[in-house]
């Protein structure tokens, strides 16, 4: 067996028992973890007030699609340089500024909000703003969680992160809705900069090793080091092909944006029955996250991964078809737990595959094509069913999704083949 334990054995021979939160065992991922969920319901907080914010001041839905554009142009334009960043400098510190950024805009529109704000290009800024140093913030947090944890543990440090997001998506927006109903959205904004605070906090008392610093140090901040990023990635079949999907996946089976007409007009369900179609895939997400975090390290992830989004897509089709309303929610809350599983496992494989000091760039790479395909994907949705309608919309994309997993079984050998234990670097 490896010298490391990464067999699951404990130190007197005996084999341990898989646990739903090993990785909180270790003190530098349980303060990031921890910080993170007050961080996150407090993000998802101010994302529904702005909405109502702007809604409040237009009434124009032009201006609430705006609010994608202002969220996204910074993110994608910003991503590449802040994995470069993310591979030179100390990625705690880095997280440290990012976030104090984040809370100042936050903190600033809450103040202009409570001192009577009658424009919404303030809010455009400020969400611009706090959307680059999300660009910066988001190489440096996934980078920096490998040398948070041992090998063995670092699956269930990505289950726990995806459930702890699943958890703020949920909590966050109940939470929005009472504060804006009594108090509005100037309070929302307050709470969302006071929950950058134990992010910051859990950063600032982790103990990390002067040799996991260094190691980020080999770089410099450059065009070569872009393009060094990139090669690497264009060299890395696995790397490659879990990006793909990822694009692929969340362009074929954006069937959020569609929600409120299958609400209104094809389950008839009304409002809250949208509310209960929104939750639906974060619960099955939780659901799904919790298994993955219980049972650790899998085997045949690459075939798992394909496995899960051709789950994904049939799921899809079945909700698109769907005339049931319990049906459609348990349909929903199926694509959001494969949705987890996918996720989790790519991107355990593209961390664990990189080597640590080009680990910012090729999650910057990544940002890319993660956030491309829900916005193009939403596009695409939104067109279809404007011309077949949104049940049609649903059910091609599903099918897309569906034909891209059997594609990447039939082609993707690199990932079809992976197993953790065969690629284990930068560790």
């Amino acid at each position: 067996m490896p010298a490391n334990n990464s067999s699951g054995l404990s130190s007197n021979g005996a084999l341990e028992r898989p646990s739903a939160f090993s990785s909180l065992r270790h003190r530098n991922f349980r303060l990031l973890w921890l910080g993170q969920i007050v961080s996150v319901t407090g993000s998802q907080m101010q994302l529904v007030a702005i909405n109502w914010h702007i809604y409040l001041l237009t009434g124009s839905a032009f201006a609430l699609g705006m609010v994608g554009l202002f969220r996204a142009g910074p993110i994608i334009a910003c991503s590449l340089m802040g994995g470069v960043v993310a591979d030179v400098v100390d990625r705690r510190r880095l997280m440290m500024i990012t976030q104090s950024v984040m809370l100042t805009c936050s903190a600033i529109l809450a103040l202009v909000t409570f001192g009577g704000l009658q424009h919404v290009w303030p809010i455009y800024v400020l969400t611009a703003i706090a959307s680059a140093a999300w660009a910066f913030d988001t190489p440096a947090r996934q980078s920096l969680m490998p040398a948070l944890v041992p090998a063995k543990d670092f699956p269930n440090a990505v289950s726990l992160s995806m459930l702890m997001f699943q958890v703020g998506m949920i909590l966050g927006p109940s939470l929005a809705g009472l504060l804006l109903a009594s108090r509005g959205p100037g309070l929302v904004y307050a709470v969302n900069a006071g929950s950058f605070v134990a992010v910051i906090f859990g950063l600032a008392f982790m103990r990390v090793s002067r040799a996991a610093e260094e190691e980020t140090q080999r770089s410099t901040i450059s065009l070569s080091a872009l393009i060094e990023g990139l090669r690497f990635v264009w060299r890395t079949p696995i790397i490659v092909q879990t990006m793909t999907l990822d694009f692929v996946a969340t362009f074929f089976a954006s069937a959020n944006q569609l929600l409120p007409i299958f609400a209104k007009d094809i389950l008839q369900v009304g409002a809250r029955g949208l509310g209960f179609l929104t939750s639906a895939p974060a619960i099955g997400a939780v659901a799904a996250g919790l298994v993955m975090a219980r049972m650790g390290t899998l085997r045949k992830q690459g075939k798992i991964v394909i496995g899960s989004i051709a789950i994904f897509g049939l799921a899809t089709v079945a909700f698109g078809i769907s005339r049931v309303f319990w049906f459609s929610l348990l349909m929903l809350a199926v694509t959001g737990a494969a949705d987890t599983v996918s996720t989790i496992l790519r991107q355990t494989i593209r961390q664990l595959s990189t080597p640590n000091n080009l680990r910012g760039r090729m999650t910057s790479i990544n940002m890319i094509f993660f956030m491309g395909g829900p916005q193009l994907g939403e596009v695409e949705a939104g067109t279809v069913a404007s011309i077949i309608g949104a049940p049609l919309s649903v059910v091609t994309g599903g099918i897309g999704c569906l034909l891209a997993a059997i594609f990447a079984l039939a082609r993707a050998r690199n990932l079809r083949q992976y197993e953790q234990s065969a690629v284990v670097s930068g560790q």
